[in-house]
């Protein structure tokens, strides 16, 4: 009879080596560590310790399947924890979709992971140093910008959206955004994190502990030591000219032409399984006829008190948020329905409402209606972008996760020329979050209307990174912001991002903010996202172009 098999071979046959533990812990954490850079939190120092790391791995690291690996485990990392709130979604109906419950966040950030691994590998095919991460910088954005194509798109979490801290600070540093967009907001921080976080990082105790549990490789590499004096002048040069650039457009860009209408953002905060219930349909649409009614009349006071001699009334125009009631044929079959709605909203020049509708050949659309006074369907939109797993479902899915298998999308960004009332580009919840694709390049309108339905997603992150995507739409497109939200945020920007008011999330209310008119068209708004594909491209043409060694840098090996 043989020996019994000693208990410390057993664990090592069953479990894999501890040098493969660490390196999945650590590349993990630095991923999930990343995210407290993002909306609501906007650490941004943190990025400096992160992927000043993912940078260190990076140059020492001469196998590029170990550098896909890395990258795949810091993206599964970054979208796992930076998505976390995804749940909150399946969690409302928990009863019925239970067993899907860790998959929003986790399976979106296995199928987002790729866009991280494959930066991580291709920039291996270029010396360590300033130009191998300089190229990962460039391609980080380039597959983050193609995201967009995804599914039907799934551009969250973008890191740009870090710059735009609240309050006055963030004010100053999103401005380039109007010029670069918020994916050169992406390149331009992703570039300054891995180049000064590894100068920084470099030959220290951790990044000398970090090489040895996790790069694997004891082989000579470029170091950055030499160069760290002038990246970090560089750097600090850079951002005082940025903030220079912002302070500039602040008090140089002012608006033109006609001032924006008199909007009531109503804020009705019904919780999401009240509508899916649909248990109290009536006391729904009761509550928001009563604030709608409440709003109109606060707008008719600024109404007049706004009032200029020899100008004429500023409209007003209330919003109701996304899929504001249960059902659908209450808007779309119940003209008795909507002529109410108007004459509770008395005095206002058009109402634009958020709800579900069936489509003549029997598909569900998730739409925006403008009322006009008495109570007739002025305009329509459909929502073009769905949300993916939620609103749309990819045919490869087999299991039956979205009812019905989905809404049918709409055509794109429109503008509306609603009667009396200044063009207007309605957009529904998600599609916001699109940067370069929020408004009818051909016809651009003087401000957006959002309405949207954060419930979903709970008191979390998601509704204060989506808030934080509208305000750099704003920004992008110089065109002041109307949004209205079920539990909230609803809130108002003009053309430069600065909040006009707002109604804090969990609250039942109305918002009645007076519009400014909008910016001159930005350089963005023009171009759109050729300007960071082109800065994409310039940067990985210069890291490829092979320069001659003046100096020899000093070889260190990571052991």
């Amino acid at each position: 009879m043989s020996a019994p098999m000693p208990l410390k071979t057993a664990f090592s046959r069953l479990y894999p080596k501890r040098e493969t533990l660490r390196f999945v812990a650590i590349t993990l954490g630095l991923g999930a560590l990343s995210t407290l850079a993002l909306p609501p939190l906007h650490i941004l120092p943190v990025l400096l310790l992160t992927f000043g790391l993912l940078g260190h791995i990076l140059n020492t690291t001469q196998s590029w399947k170990r550098a896909a690996w890395t990258g795949a485990l810091f993206g599964f990392g970054f979208y796992a924890a930076g998505l976390y709130w995804l749940v909150n979604a399946v969690l409302i109906r928990a009863d019925e979709f239970w067993w899907f419950v860790p998959f929003p966040s986790l399976g979106c950030a296995l199928i987002l992971a790729p866009t991280v691994a494959i930066p991580a590998a291709l920039c291996t095919l270029l010396p360590a140093g300033i130009r191998r991460l300089g190229a990962f910088a460039a391609l980080w954005t380039l597959f983050d910008m193609g995201r967009t194509f995804i599914f039907s798109g799934f551009t969250w979490n973008a890191l740009g959206s870090s710059f735009a801290i609240p309050g006055s600070i963030g004010g100053l540093l999103i401005q380039p955004a109007a010029w670069i967009g918020e994916d050169g907001l992406t390149l331009v921080l992703v570039l300054l994190a891995i180049l000064c976080g590894t100068a920084l990082l470099e030959q220290t105790p951790l990044a000398r502990w970090v090489s040895l549990h996790v790069a694997a490789n004891n082989q000579p590499h470029l170091c950055l030591l030499q160069l760290r004096k002038r990246i970090i002048i560089c750097s600090a040069t850079g951002v005082l000219a940025w903030c220079a650039a912002g302070g500039l457009r602040l008090a140089t860009t002012h608006p033109t032409g006609e001032s924006g209408p008199i909007a009531v953002m109503v804020q009705g905060n019904v919780p999401e399984t009240e509508k899916i219930g649909r248990q109290t349909p009536r006391d729904i649409f009761m509550r928001y006829l009563r604030l709608t009614a409440q709003g109109v009349q606060n707008a008719q006071a600024m109404q007049a008190n706004l009032r200029k001699p020899n100008e004429r009334f500023r409209p007003i125009v209330f919003l109701w948020p996304e899929t504001s009631f249960p059902g659908y044929d209450l808007l779309q079959d119940s003209p008795r329905a909507r002529q109410a709605i108007m004459e509770w909203a008395a005095g206002a020049d058009a109402g634009i409402i958020g709800a579900l509708r069936m489509d003549a050949a029997g598909h569900y659309r998730n739409s925006v209606a403008a009322l006009a006074p008495d109570g007739s369907i002025e305009a329509v939109y459909d929502k073009a972008r769905l949300v993916p797993f939620g609103e749309y479902q990819p045919p490869f899915i087999p299991l039956q996760i979205v009812p019905q298998g989905g809404m049918a999308a709409g055509p794109g960004p429109q503008t509306w020329h609603l009667a009396d009332i200044p063009a207007v580009g309605p957009l529904i919840c998600y599609e916001v979050i699109f940067s370069g694709d929020v408004v009818n390049a051909q016809d651009r309108p003087r401000w957006l209307a959002n309405v949207t339905n954060d419930a979903w997603f709970g008191n979390s992150a998601g509704p204060r990174q989506h808030l934080s995507s509208v305000r750099l739409r704003a920004v992008e497109e110089g065109l002041p912001v109307a949004r209205a939200a079920n539990t909230g945020i609803s809130t108002a920007y003009d053309g430069m991002g600065h909040m006009l008011d707002h109604l804090k999330w969990g609250k039942a209310g109305v918002l009645t903010v007076a519009l400014p008119a909008s910016l001159p068209p930005t350089l963005f708004g023009r171009f759109g996202q050729s300007i960071p594909l082109a800065m994409c491209c310039l940067l990985l043409l210069l890291a490829c172009v092979p320069r001659p060694n003046k100096r020899k840098t000093t070889p260190f090996t990571t052991a």
